[in-house]
C-alpha cells in the first residue's frame, strides 16, 4: 500500500487527475454491476425455487384429486401440466414407500435420494446442479412419493452470460473512463501548463518578455490566472521602477563623487600649494559630501516606508510656525507668511511627517525662485479635513511636467536643478508621506508666475 502511495505521489498532476477520474468512474461502474448482479441472482434464484414448488404442488394436487383409480391415460390427458414440466426441463418420478419407481415424466436425469421430504434442496445430479423436492402422496391405499428434479443449467447459463457481459462492459468502462479522464486532464490542465510556462519564462529571462495569460472561464483557475496576471504586472512595474531607481541613484551619486575625485586629484597634483584653490576644493568637496549625505538620508526615508501609527497627531499651526522660523533663519531674504481663518484641530499625522512635507515644499519654493521668494501658507477646515495651501512666486512648472514632479529624481530642468543643489527626492518623500496618512495633494502652476500646492489632511477628532 505504501509503495502504491509513493508511486502516486511521484506522478504528475495531470496523470493523478486522469488516474483519479478513471478510478472513480470504473469503481462506480463496478459497484453498480455488483449490485445489479446480486439483485438479478437473488431474483432469478427465487424464480427457480418458485417454479419447482409450483410444479410439485400442482402435481400432488392433480394426483390426489384423481383418487386411487388414477391411470396413465389420465396423466397423459393433462397436457397443460405435462407441457409445463417439459418446458422447464424438469423430471418427475413417483416412488412407492419402498423407493421403487412407479413411473416418470420427462426422464432427463437420474433419480435423486429420497432422504429429505417437503424441503427443496440443491444437489448435483449427472454433474449438473439442480433443485430437488420429495413430497409424500396418498392415493387411497397407495402410499408413495413424488420427486421433482429442476435443473439449474438455464439459470446458470444466464448468470454466466450476464457476468461475461458485465466483465466486457467493465473493460470497456475502464478504457472509456481512462480516455475521458485523459481528455479532461488535458483540457483542465491547459491553463496550469500556460501558468507553469509563464513562470519558467520569468524565472529564466526575468521580465524582459511580456506576460500574457488568457483564460476566459469564470472558475477557480480563471481567478487564479487573473490574480497571477495582476500580481506579475505589479511586480513587472516594481521591477522596472527598481531598475530605474537604481540607475537614477547611481547617476546622482556618481556626480558628486566625480566632483570630489576631480578636486582631490587637482589638490594632489599641484593645488595643495595654492591656498585659494585648496580652499575652493575643500569647500566644493564639503558641499558635495553634504549633498550625498542628504540624498542617502532621503533614499533611506523612501526605502523604510514604515507603517502609520493610528495614534499619530500633530498641531498644524505649531508645526508650520516652527518650519517657517527655521526657513527664515536659513533664508533671511524669504518672506513667508501663515494665515488661518478659524481654529484648527489636531491632524492625523505625525509632527515629524508634517514638518518634512511643509519644509520640502518651502525649500523648493525658495530654491526655484529667481526673485525675492514670497511664500504664503493658509489653513482652513473643510468638513473632516484641513486644507493647507502653499503658494509661491517661483519660476513655475509647465503643465505637461506637473504629473511627473513626484517621481524620484525627476527634473524639469536637469542643469538648473543640479546647479541649485536639489536631489530630486524631496517631492517623492512628500507624496509618500501624504499617502501614508490618507492625505491628498493637488498642484497648479503657471510658468514665471508661481505654484500652488493644495493638500488635504484628515482631522484626528
Amino acid at each position: 500500500m505504501k509503495k502504491l502511495r509513493d508511486i502516486l505521489v511521484n506522478q504528475s498532476l495531470q496523470r493523478k487527475w486522469m488516474l483519479t477520474s478513471s478510478a472513480v468512474i470504473f469503481f462506480s461502474f463496478t459497484i453498480i454491476c455488483i449490485v445489479v448482479y446480486i439483485s438479478l441472482h437473488t431474483w432469478l434464484l427465487n424464480d427457480e425455487l418458485s417454479k419447482i414448488k409450483r410444479t410439485s404442488d400442482d402435481l400432488v394436487s392433480f394426483l390426489e384429486s384423481q383418487g386411487p383409480n388414477l391411470t396413465i391415460q389420465q396423466i397423459q390427458q393433462n397436457t397443460g401440466l405435462l407441457n409445463s414440466i417439459v418446458d422447464r426441463n424438469q423430471t418427475v418420478r413417483m416412488f412407492n414407500v419402498d423407493g421403487v419407481e412407479i413411473f416418470s415424466i420427462n426422464d432427463t436425469s437420474q433419480a435423486a435420494p429420497l432422504s429429505v421430504l417437503h424441503e427443496i434442496v440443491e444437489m448435483t445430479i449427472d454433474k449438473k446442479d439442480a433443485f430437488v423436492i420429495n413430497k409424500p402422496i396418498r392415493l387411497g391405499f397407495f402410499r408413495g412419493y413424488i420427486q421433482v428434479i429442476h435443473p439449474l443449467s438455464g439459470y446458470q447459463s444466464l448468470m454466466h452470460y450476464l457476468l461475461t457481459a458485465m466483465l466486457i462492459a467493465g473493460v470497456g468502462a475502464l478504457v472509456l473512463s481512462a480516455s475521458i479522464g485523459y481528455y479532461l486532464a488535458n483540457y483542465l490542465m491547459k491553463p496550469l501548463h500556460s501558468l507553469r510556462s509563464s513562470m519558467k519564462t520569468v524565472m529564466d529571462k526575468g521580465f524582459n518578455e511580456p506576460i500574457q495569460l488568457t483564460h476566459t472561464s469564470h472558475d477557480e483557475i480563471g481567478d487564479l490566472l487573473k490574480m497571477y496576471n495582476a500580481m506579475m504586472n505589479e511586480l513587472q512595474i516594481s521591477f522596472i521602477q527598481q531598475q530605474q531607481f537604481v540607475a537614477d541613484a547611481s547617476h546622482e551619486l556618481r556626480t558628486p563623487i566625480q566632483a570630489i575625485e576631480g578636486h582631490l586629484s587637482l589638490l594632489k597634483r599641484w593645488g595643495k600649494d595654492d591656498p585659494e584653490i585648496l580652499e575652493e576644493s575643500i569647500d566644493t568637496s564639503l558641499i558635495e559630501i553634504a549633498r550625498m549625505r542628504k540624498m542617502i538620508e532621503e533614499l533611506l526615508e523612501l526605502a523604510r516606508r514604515e507603517e502609520k501609527d493610528d495614534m499619530s497627531e500633530a498641531d498644524a499651526v505649531a508645526v508650520i510656525e516652527d518650519v517657517i522660523g527655521e526657513m527664515e533663519r536659513l533664508h533671511p531674504e524669504a518672506r513667508i507668511t501663515l494665515s488661518k481663518k478659524e481654529e484648527i484641530g489636531l491632524l492625523f499625522i505625525t509632527e515629524n511627517a508634517l514638518n518634512q512635507i511643509v519644509r520640502n515644499i518651502i525649500e523648493n519654493a525658495i530654491r526655484y525662485c529667481e526673485k525675492i521668494p514670497e511664500i504664503q501658507l493658509s489653513l482652513s477646515v473643510i468638513g473632516n479635513e484641513v486644507l493647507l495651501k502653499i503658494e509661491d512666486n517661483g519660476i513655475g512648472i509647465a503643465e505637461e511636467n506637473i504629473p511627473f514632479i513626484f517621481d524620484r529624481f525627476y527634473r524639469v530642468d536637469e542643469a538648473r536643478n543640479r546647479q541649485r543643489g536639489g536631489t530630486g527626492l524631496g517631492l517623492s518623500i512628500t507624496k509618500m508621506l501624504l499617502e501614508k496618512y490618507n492625505s491628498t495633494v493637488e498642484v497648479k502652476s503657471e510658468k514665471n508666475v508661481g505654484t500652488v500646492f493644495s493638500m488635504k489632511f484628515p482631522l484626528k477628532y
